[in-house]
């Protein structure tokens, strides 16, 4: 019987975790074509020459969460966990850089079934969810999880199930309940303000 994807993971994270390190380029061999066809999607809309592409979104990832040789996972949600966060430091990096240098803002609608292309167009958004959804993650955990998973790391309703442990029904309640407290949040704060605490 052939062991299924999932399974795969778990083994190897496993393996990684208890010190096999030669693991971690067949962790990440099989992981890989599924999180760039993630973010190739996530970023379809991106306009041609754009800051960030998939590719190094992802190799940057890499470089933050396997160069290390202490690497420690606890399972899949760990790890998905782990790869969103990354992107999500990656991506709020960039929009810091870029409101930076040219200050300014007034967006109001947060697009988040649209990914990670749309925010990317307005870094001040960026900075804005980042900054709310660090409240989020005090208030709900597993909302703020779902959020990660599902917007930075790009997993579907049943990969981010599968990850949390949870039913797919209570991922979509969470998902829906987190961007309409994502949205209410945002309007909240403002983008002008989560800049200005950030720099």
């Amino acid at each position: 019987m052939t062991e299924n994807p999932a399974g795969t993971v778990t083994r190897l994270l496993a393996q990684v975790s208890a010190g096999e390190q030669d693991r971690i380029d067949d962790l990440w061999s099989l992981v890989y074509e599924q999180l760039h066809e993630i973010a190739q999607g996530q970023m379809a809309n991106e306009a041609p020459g754009g800051t960030l592409q998939p590719t190094a979104l992802l190799h940057e990832a890499y470089f933050r969460l396997l160069g290390s040789q202490d690497v420690q996972w606890d399972g899949r949600a760990h790890f998905y966990g782990a790869v969103s966060q990354a992107m999500r430091r990656i991506l709020v990096e960039q929009a810091r850089r870029q409101v930076s240098s040219k200050r300014g803002g007034g967006c109001c609608h947060v697009p988040l079934d649209s990914g990670i292309a749309e925010i990317q167009k307005e870094p001040s958004l960026m900075l804005a969810l980042d900054a709310s959804l660090q409240r989020l993650e005090q208030f709900d955990p597993r909302m703020g999880d779902v959020v990660k998973f599902r917007f930075f790391a790009g997993l579907s309703v049943e990969q981010t199930s599968a990850a949390l442990n949870v039913s797919p029904r209570t991922v979509i309640r969470d998902w829906i309940a987190a961007r309409a407290w994502l949205y209410k949040e945002i309007e909240r704060i403002g983008p002008d303000e989560s800049t200005s605490r950030d720099t």
